[in-house]
């Protein structure tokens, strides 16, 4: 806590309005900026807290010499003063924002027959600016369905009229090959490429519905004043038009000027993606990552981050597709949480783009440190699974067993998040009768554990049982029995709704299906069940044969052994001639295994 009384005294004089706020150290640095719709409310709250979940807030708090505001008309304003400020200052304890200089732009440079070319500088000379595309592809595919449609120039000259009346340029191969109409040497009026620079600005603006209609209304009256073709090159460029619109369609196109916004919490960040829609149709995508630095909600967030992309892309559309509500409004828009129909298909959509970013950035994170990889998930784990330390050890253990038979457990090991193959371990039970899993369970552990702390192994950080309560409290017992308890963490993962049981925790834990914490220990349960199957298997099978050996009259299981760690298998022992088996096994009980397999029986008295 800070008990400055020059703090206490500032925290007095705020007044009840909505406003921005900023914390300062002794130094007079900013440490925080932060918005709130009461001013006093929200700042008072940071001081009166005894604990914080954050534990960056307790450092914050402790550090704040000196708080500053600014009063403002509503939250929007609010939003937007803090906004500025944190880019501008970027405080230690804020969430990251960078600017979108990088991103490219479309420009329509302002001059004499305008040039439309990319650009990722933004020069305010009165030019337009039309973005910025998060994918270069997207930027490009606009590019070139504007240049098939409509022969716009590409040089730099500076076209005034003075210069083309003066004949100072030449046409050049653009204009031969017919991507150009010259407008250099006056061979096209400005209106006229004005025109075509209209119609691309609409397709830039996405409005591709209603440059198809009035095109078609244009190939319509130069029909009809048999200008037939003037309306064929209109034709042919309703043609281009529709096929970019059916590509680029994905929801009716009747929904129009909506923004759509997913996201999701992953570790210490928030991802949010952004869809454009205008007529029905994805004109622009973003995903932003957020950094947190304090304890701030989600709802927090995907206001800040809504206010971002929107400013970013600058959208004024007044109807926002969002999973919750953010923790702003803004006036003059409505939120929408939609739970069936189109607006639903979107919002699913703007997950799936979320996805797949993630996705991406974790492969590449991977590929280019493994090590960070693997921490990140190992960090992840340990916050989901409320551990003390890093999982970098976790064992697993499953048993197998039919109608008590054969009993066997399986323990896999993981270290870094990974299948550490050589450390994977095989029991046979001995001491249990019949099918009783919770006492395979102790015997196993039990084993496993004596023998470790015996010949001073390392220990896991993390034990998981494949079962539920019953297995992990037998689990408990065999650690409560060699001292381990409290030392190891153990958790026990049910099939049937993979939920998580905790020791002496009535409520399992309910992790996100698409967690990498639930991936890991999942992996981990179908490791053990699929190398626990394979040895019960093998176990099983060798059983069966030893049981075919006994079956022959005479034969009991010590020879039946004997046979198979010679021979190996039935099937070689019935081929085996019967004087190499009276050699492993003595002539009688050779003549009784011949007997079993073949009609014949072969005097051997006197060959031996």
């Amino acid at each position: 806590m800070n008990n400055d009384p020059k703090i206490a005294e500032q925290l007095k004089s705020l007044p009840e309005a909505p406003g921005i706020y900023q914390f300062f150290d002794a130094a007079g640095k900013i440490l925080y900026v932060g918005k709130a719709k009461n001013l006093k409310n929200r700042v008072s709250s940071y001081f009166s807290k005894q604990l914080f979940e954050n534990g960056k807030t307790r450092l914050l708090v402790k550090n704040i010499a000196h708080i500053s505001w600014i009063v403002v008309n509503n939250e929007l304003e609010a939003l937007l003063l803090e906004n500025t400020l944190i880019k501008k200052h970027q405080p230690r304890f804020n969430v990251m924002l960078k600017d979108d200089k990088t991103y490219p732009w479309i420009c329509i440079k302002k001059e004499p027959f305008p040039r439309i070319f990319p650009t990722r500088q933004i020069v305010k000379d009165g030019s337009e600016y039309y973005g910025p595309y998060a994918s270069v592809k997207m930027m490009r595919t606009v590019l070139d369905l504007c240049k098939q449609l409509y022969p716009i120039r590409t040089c730099n000259l500076n076209l005034t009229p003075e210069n083309i009346s003066k004949k100072k340029f030449k046409v050049c191969l653009e204009y031969h090959i017919g991507n150009c109409k010259g407008p250099c040497e006056g061979r096209q009026l400005e209106q006229e490429y004005l025109e075509m620079v209209n119609d691309i600005r609409q397709i830039l603006k996405g409005n591709i519905q209603d440059l198809i209609r009035y095109q078609k209304q244009q190939m319509q009256l130069y029909a009809a004043n048999y200008e037939f073709e003037q309306a064929h090159i209109i034709k042919l460029r309703l043609e281009q038009l529709e096929k970019f619109k059916q590509k680029t369609t994905v929801v009716n196109p009747d929904i129009d000027q909506v923004d759509v916004f997913s996201a999701k919490e992953d570790g210490n960040s928030i991802y949010i993606n952004y869809l454009r829609i205008l007529s029905g149709s994805i004109v622009q995508s973003h995903t932003l990552e957020l950094k947190k630095r304090m304890d701030e909600t989600p709802a927090e967030l995907l206001s800040l981050g809504i206010f971002e992309l929107r400013n970013m892309f600058q959208s004024q559309s007044n109807e926002i597709i969002v999973p919750f509500l953010p923790e702003s409004e803004i006036p003059g828009v409505t939120y929408i949480i939609p739970q069936r129909g189109e607006k639903k298909t979107l919002l699913d959509l703007s997950y799936r783009n979320l996805e797949y970013f993630i996705q991406d950035k974790i492969k590449q994170l991977s590929i280019k440190d493994p090590e960070a990889h693997n921490r990140r998930i190992l960090e992840q784990m340990m916050k989901d699974l409320r551990m003390q330390e890093l999982p970098v050890h976790i064992e697993c253990f499953d048993n197998s067993n039919f109608q008590g038979a054969y009993a066997v457990s399986a323990m896999v090991c993981f270290k870094n998040a990974r299948p550490s193959k050589k450390d994977y371990r095989h029991f046979n039970v001995k001491t249990v009768q019949g099918p009783n899993d919770f006492d395979t369970m102790k015997e196993v552990l039990y084993r496993r554990y004596s023998r470790l702390l015996n010949e001073g192994g390392d220990l896991p950080q993390l034990i998981v049982i494949d079962g539920g309560k019953g297995q992990l409290g037998a689990a408990i017992e065999v650690l409560d029995q060699l001292g381990l308890r409290g030392k190891i963490t153990v958790i026990g993962i049910a099939k049937r709704l993979e939920e998580i049981y905790y020791p002496e925790d009535p409520l399992p834990l309910y992790l996100d299906k698409k967690s990498e914490t639930l991936k890991v220990i999942q992996h981990l349960r179908n490791e053990a069940h699929r190398f626990g199957i394979t040895h019960y298997r093998k176990r099983h099978q060798k059983a069966l044969i030893r049981s075919e050996l006994e079956s022959i009259k005479g034969i009991g299981n010590k020879t039946a052994e004997t046979l198979l760690k010679k021979f190996k298998s039935v099937k070689r022992i019935k081929v085996t001639p019967i004087e190499e088996l009276a050699e492993v096994i003595g002539i009688q009980k050779a003549q009784l295994v011949w007997t079993y397999f073949h009609s014949e029986i072969p005097n051997l008295k006197n060959d031996i």
